[in-house]
């Protein structure tokens, strides 16, 4: 199995089983992974940090006998410290920031689940855009239209999955930038309950508790398995997400009833959806119906007109609080040091008291209460993926000078992602379909706070029922050298 053709063939779980039944090695796959890095990335620029020798040295020293054993893996240059190496979230300011010196909790999970890590992948400067086109790095083209965006802020991990480079990758969510680029790029993103996943030892909560961890992936099985390997508390954690009941892997398509479902196009802001999303929302829909589920039109009665002004006060508060985090400078960016958008969301912050800090909090956490009185009725809502189809690079351009207009494109663009990120429910994004030009079109999955399990349940039915993994991207036909 010299070069191991074959590696497209499989997800990760496949590849790790192949592993596992010595019909490959790790060190195959890790070469066959970097050989498609190699010839697919100039077009996609998603990998933008090598740790080809990482990797090796990883194999080298016995990986742990974990359910990815032997899998490449690539962490997002956001979050995620990795002893060793450098971390520069995007940004030319935090570009020369020194190698970590500890592994966050959730890489030692990672690696103890048996993945290897062979590099980073490409992200907007502080994860602030839905977009993936930073000035330090280069913009991240789309694996299906290299003129269109990956998403953001996982653009690279979405383009990296999308272009067949690895079956699965690092990603995080603060306001849709796992699901976004899943959408953009035709594969699988979940953003797990708030808090499943850990942030210790460097922080406790990430975006006033909007934002989380997890991946990327090819296949539904994958990223159930992975939330199996990475979920739970780390030391000192402020809160934790609901235990699950049994492992989210024995869950993949597999129900214990017929749900409730219910599946709504009204965008919190009164945003007109592209007719591809909502065709394939009603396939959706009717694909439900016809695997025996009770499916209706439900729009949620949420107080819609404070999620922006919600997110926009938490986010732009942050964002000062981030950029004062360089480790060595000893002080925070000039003007000309960051991108424009960042200078004017931490302007915004400024305004920001503590008294609105707190009133945004609680309403984040009154958006909760509406949507778990909702799912009281209701196991699964279903929305449109986006408002329409991966725009072009350049619209969501983080060098404008008005930051007002930035963030409204942002929210029309995607107005369907960070009201869960408030919420802190679990969403799922699945590629159900396809634009008539031939681009990724996806539907979101929405579950109750906790419950992730019965997303896997529903996805993993759909995903047998209207398969994807056959589709491939133009890119994806780079072939590596023989």
């Amino acid at each position: 199995m010299s070069g191991f053709k074959q590696f497209e063939d499989y997800d990760a779980m496949g590849l790790a089983q192949l592993v596992k039944r010595k019909e490959v090695t790790a060190a195959e796959l890790l070469d066959a992974a970097i050989a498609r890095v190699e010839a697919r990335n100039p077009a996609v620029n998603a990998v933008v940090t090598k740790l080809y020798d990482y990797g090796r040295d990883a194999i080298g020293a016995s990986l742990p006998d974990g359910p990815f054993s032997g899998v490449p893996y690539l962490i997002k240059d956001l979050t995620s410290p990795i002893r060793g190496v450098r971390m520069t979230r995007g940004s030319t300011f935090f570009a020369d920031t020194p190698p970590a010196t500890e592994d966050s909790e959730h890489i030692k999970r990672l690696k103890k689940a048996g993945l290897v890590i062979f590099g980073r992948t490409n992200t907007c400067e502080l994860g602030l855009s839905l977009t993936c086109e930073p000035r330090l790095h280069g913009p991240t083209r789309n694996p299906w239209d290299l003129s269109r965006i990956s998403g953001g802020s996982s653009g690279g991990a979405a383009a990296a999955v999308g272009a067949r480079m690895l079956p699965i990758a690092h990603a995080s969510d603060g306001f849709g930038s796992i699901r976004v680029p899943a959408a953009c790029c035709g594969v699988v993103g979940l953003k797990p309950t708030r808090s499943r996943n850990t942030f210790a030892p460097f922080a406790g909560e990430g975006l006033g508790g909007q934002s989380t961890e997890h991946a990327v992936s090819l296949s539904v099985r994958d990223s159930a398995a992975l939330l199996d390997a990475t979920c739970g508390a780390g030391p000192g954690d402020p809160y934790v997400a609901p235990a699950p009941d049994g492992t989210f892997l024995s869950k993949v398509g597999k129900l214990p009833r017929k749900l409730r479902i219910a599946w709504t196009t009204r965008a919190p802001r009164g945003v007109a959806i592209h007719p591809d999303f909502l065709r394939t929302l009603a396939e959706t829909v009717q694909l439900c119906i016809d695997l025996g589920h009770h499916v209706e039109e439900r729009d949620p009665e949420i107080d819609a007109a404070a999620i922006v002004p919600t997110f926009l006060t938490l986010a732009s508060a942050n964002t000062i609080v981030n950029l004062a985090g360089h480790p060595t400078a000893g002080r925070g960016p000039s003007e000309d040091e960051v991108e424009r958008i960042t200078w004017l969301t931490a302007k915004l912050g400024e305004s920001v008291s503590g008294a609105d800090y707190v009133r945004a909090t609680q309403a984040a956490h009154r958006l909760g209460r509406q949507m778990a009185a909702f799912h009281s009725d209701w196991d699964v809502l279903l929305t449109p993926g986006l408002a329409e189809p991966p725009v072009k690079l350049g619209w969501l351009d983080m060098m404008m000078d008005d930051v007002h207009e930035y963030w409204r494109r942002v929210f029309a663009f995607s107005p369907f992602t960070v009201w869960f990120n408030q919420t802190g429910q679990p969403g799922l994004m699945l590629p159900m379909g396809q634009s008539a030009d031939g681009l990724p079109v996806a539907v979101q999955l929405v579950g109750r706070f906790g419950d992730e399990a019965t997303l896997f349940g529903l996805g993993g039915e759909l995903e047998e029922a209207k398969p994807w993994f056959g589709r491939r991207a133009p890119v994806a036909d780079a072939q590596p050298p023989a």
